[in-house]
């Protein structure tokens, strides 16, 4: 298992720390460095700036939302990212959410799997640097009433194959990313749950394909913490998977919430819910149970974290992103360093 760091959104107040954890992460060996995007900041702008200033860690969207771009765009982006880089990036796809989807980029929400299917074939076929042709019910490339013509991608990748990932939380979404995909960026990933919630389902997509688990990268975020009062710690999570779980997307469409289901929190899920859409932010941070947050994070002490991710190694994760907690560049480097002993202790680095 290998580590990587998630610097989440850009523009949080924190850009010049953020820096120096992915500086540090490159230091001290880490493996990849992820930047997300919503509707502030873009993650390719913080990738090169990222990538500008360090030197061997790759740098990876998780994800490039599917409504912002065309699939020729992305390709475009995915492979001066890599050239830029020297080979260090990392393509990560996700269709977003619903209210993101629709309320900011205008693109409806509708059919996510097959415009999730048909977007990677483009990007492929497009950093292949073949001529362009698709012809599906989402894009027509090119236009056939018009002046269009196939064209090919004039930047050359680094590498032939820049690797894929798409971000999956549903059964059908999973079952897909294992069959298109060369990895799964995965958030709120239990081991205790890995198999039925998703490993199963990953691994009958890549049986679908003629292919096994092997080289495919199950990749899951997970927020780390350190200290000594394990209470606390998993009280300052309570906030954040309130709100994914309770506020995430509609009462109808909320795909967290339904993982929590599917982890056995059915009763739990739903009264975070209830609590977070009438407006009790609090009382639905009040409700999430202790289990959960403690299941689905890094906290505690370095041996306990390091037991821990001897727990996600054999789950199957074979990169595992950590977020460090913390409110100064002080604590979150220290968090960078304790992943670091942790894993080396947990006897689980590949």
């Amino acid at each position: 298992m290998r580590l990587g760091i998630n610097l989440g959104y850009w523009g949080a107040g924190m850009d010049a720390d953020n820096l120096a954890v992915a500086q540090e992460a490159d230091r001290l060996g880490y493996s990849v460095c992820w930047a997300a995007e919503a509707y502030g900041s873009d993650a390719p702008t913080v990738l090169a700036w990222v990538a500008a200033q360090t030197e061997r860690i790759d740098v990876g969207s998780a994800i490039f939302q599917i409504p912002a771009r065309t699939p020729a765009m992305t390709a475009m982006t995915a492979a001066t990212l890599d050239t830029l880089s020297k080979g260090r990036f990392r393509l990560g796809l996700g269709v977003s959410g619903p209210q993101v989807s629709e309320g900011w980029y205008g693109v409806r929400f509708d059919k996510p799997l097959a415009r999730t299917r048909e977007y990677v074939e483009i990007v492929r076929k497009a950093m292949s640097r073949e001529r362009l042709t698709h012809s599906g019910e989402h894009w027509t490339l090119p236009l056939p009433d018009g002046p269009g013509k196939p064209l090919k991608l004039t930047v050359h990748p680094v590498r032939e194959r820049i690797p894929l990932y798409i971000a999956a939380i549903g059964p059908k979404n999973l079952e897909q990313t294992g069959e298109i995909a060369d990895g799964a960026l995965l958030i709120f990933f239990a081991p205790e749950h890995a198999e039925e919630t998703t490993l199963g389902a990953l691994r009958a997509g890549r049986e679908k394909a003629g292919l096994t688990m092997e080289g495919f990268d199950v990749a899951p975020t997970v927020p780390l913490a350190l200290g000594d009062d394990i209470d606390a710690l998993a009280d300052t999570f309570r906030p954040y998977t309130a709100l994914y779980v309770g506020g995430m997307g509609s009462r109808k469409q909320n795909f967290y919430n339904r993982l929590a289901r599917r982890m056995g929190y059915e009763k739990e899920a739903a009264e975070i819910q209830d609590r977070y859409l009438s407006g009790d932010k609090e009382g639905a941070a009040a409700a999430v149970p202790r289990q959960l947050i403690d299941s689905t994070t890094l906290l505690g002490s370095v041996e306990r974290i390091a037991d821990r991710m001897r727990a996600y190694a054999a789950a199957g994760v074979t990169t595992l992103s950590l977020a460090p907690a913390g409110f100064t560049l002080e604590e979150r480097i220290a968090a960078l360093r304790a992943g670091v002993e942790a894993l080396e202790r947990s006897g689980a680095a590949s």
